[in-house]
């Protein structure tokens, strides 16, 4: 295969158009390029003119000839596939124990599952599809369920998200690809694969999630649902099994000689009792702040101008500014055409987040707009620290807004007082919501950080600063607040322990958590013999 980087065209041209500079640029006809594949696609807007950039594969006749007639314009596709290590030779004491499903645990448990480990994979919260129904319930009466919500259930907390795929983890193993491939199996559109910002709705994701877990189970691993672990059972300085609480039972002890920590960003009763068994932890910076929301159509004029075509997809931003005292302010999770969503996990206490469908053809783009926290803006030496100011803040946005969402416009926001009424913009919200001083719930330094930085970003996208953007609070959950260490082989001090994903400190987005996964699961098959006999499981 040869690969042509860097091929321009105007986001109207048609398939003949493309395979046309492909010739063009391999000195061949028509006949002679027998095939291309797409590898890769981005957007350029720069300058007024907007084109797609592509890299492609090509499979051409001749390959050495047209090589050499049109060097400059092609290389031979260098692509290291991604490979499985072959399994150790020590002897596990019971099948390897996954907790939590989300991308991480679910990424993790697949790949053990492939390769014959039958894994047990416990899951606090609900199957994907009675947790939609659960989270929905939820965002209509406001009745929480501690177990299950946004922040947990199968999926973890990226099934209420944008779904957005794309990562800046440094990848030489191919792990991002096999990724993205595995997703393409579970049934998500193939452009995934070549996309310069791939995403996947909260509509399609809940199928595909459902669809790897099936996919575990017919290979002989076990999923089980509403099933929390409380304790961690210790011998020596290694695990021997975890404490399992089910529908209000007697606790249920799993033997087990390895198990996978992927319990998420928002698990804080998990970290308080790892705090307990004194499993090494550490505080780590993380961002908190606000949704805000513009019209979407405002950022797709500022994004590709007045006249765009209709068939490009609506457009997203990024955007990042230094305040004077030196703070960072930047926007997260960025949703375009989406919703502000209730993603509460604790009574009392109220966090949002960003989600998308897969259309994205919500009237509002939504962003959060944060602002660094790091162990000495908190206080406290305790490994938890970070954990109590999230939820501080959490607790004051419950209050304001009396367990709804407070919202406030950006000009209120600035004046420091509790908006009244609102302007053209009108939120795109799962949840109920109240107008509110959105700015009471921050310390002094971090809402004038907040204020400054997004007036900032005005001369970036025009209209981003103006009176009537619509903030509300508080987004707290963007990021795990401690690190569960670990070391080169990815195994805790304690043996047999893995932290793997978000919650363990080690991700930061869908994609990542579940390279984690897979990086995991090599990590345990490089080690222990595959035992488990599925033929007489099934």
């Amino acid at each position: 295969m040869l690969r042509i980087q860097q091929i321009k065209l105007p986001v109207t041209h048609t398939e003949q158009e493309l395979a046309g500079k492909i010739r063009k640029l391999l000195h061949v006809r028509p006949e002679e390029l027998l095939r291309y594949r797409i590898c890769r696609r981005s957007l350029d807007a720069r300058k007024g003119e907007l084109r797609y950039v592509y890299t492609i594969d090509a499979e051409v006749k001749q390959e050495g000839t047209v090589l050499k007639r049109c060097r400059g314009n092609a290389e031979r596709a260098k692509d290291v596939p991604y490979k499985f290590p072959a399994s150790g030779t020590a002897m596990p004491a019971g099948r390897p124990v996954i907790v939590g499903t989300g991308p991480a645990g679910l990424f993790c448990g697949l790949m053990l599952a492939r390769a014959g480990y039958g894994p047990i994979v416990l899951e606090r919260g609900q199957s994907a599809c009675e947790r939609v129904r659960t989270v929905e319930n939820f965002w209509k009466l406001g009745i929480l369920d501690p177990q299950s919500n946004v922040q947990f259930g199968e999926g973890g907390a990226g099934t209420f998200s944008d779904g957005k795929l794309n990562t800046l983890v440094k990848d030489p193993a191919g792990r991002n690809q096999k990724v993205l491939e595995i997703f393409v199996e579970a049934g998500a559109p193939e452009e995934i694969l070549y996309e310069q910002k791939p995403h996947l709705g909260t509509d399609l994701l809940v199928g595909i999630v459902s669809h790897i877990r099936e996919e575990i189970k017919r290979l002989g691993g076990e999923v089980r649902f509403g099933c929390q672990v409380t304790d961690l059972v210790l011998e020596k300085g290694a695990v021997r099994g975890v404490a399992v609480q089910k529908d209000g039972q007697p606790p249920e002890v799993i033997e087990a000689q390895t198990v996978v920590l992927a319990i998420g960003h928002s698990a804080r009763d998990t970290f308080s009792m790892l705090k307990k068994r004194g499993i090494p932890m550490q505080p780590k910076a993380f961002a908190v702040g606000v949704r805000m929301e513009h019209p979407q159509e405002m950022i797709n004029e500022s994004r590709y101008g007045k006249a765009y075509p209709s068939l490009l997809p609506p457009a997203s931003y990024k955007v990042t500014r230094k305040t004077g005292s030196g703070r960072g302010v930047y926007s997260f999770c960025m949703c375009p055409g989406g919703y502000v969503v209730n993603a509460s996990s604790e009574k009392g206490a109220l966090a949002v987040n960003g989600m998308s469908y897969q259309a994205r053809d919500g009237r509002n783009a939504n962003s959060a707009m944060i602002v660094t926290v790091t162990p000495k803006d908190y206080g406290g030496t305790d490994v938890l620290s970070g954990v109590e100011f999230q939820r501080k803040l959490e607790q004051a946005a419950y209050s304001l807004g009396e367990g709804k969402i407070p919202v406030q416009t950006f000009k209120d926001f600035c004046q420091n007082t509790a908006s009244a009424v609102l302007g053209e913009i009108r939120p795109c919200m799962k949840g109920a919501y109240t107008l509110a001083n959105v700015r009471s719930i921050f310390p002094k330094e971090l809402a004038g950080a907040l204020e400054e930085g997004i007036l900032g970003c005005e001369h970036l996208i025009p209209g981003f600063a103006r009176e009537d953007a619509v903030l509300s609070g508080v987004e707290s959950r963007t990021s795990s607040p401690v690190r569960i260490l670990r070391n080169e082989q990815l195994e805790s001090p304690v043996c047999g322990l893995y932290p793997c994903g978000e919650g363990a400190g080690y991700a930061g987005g869908i994609t990542s958590a579940a390279m984690d996964g897979l990086k995991i699961a090599e990590a345990i098959a490089k080690k222990y013999a595959p035992c488990y006999d599925i033929k007489n499981s099934v």
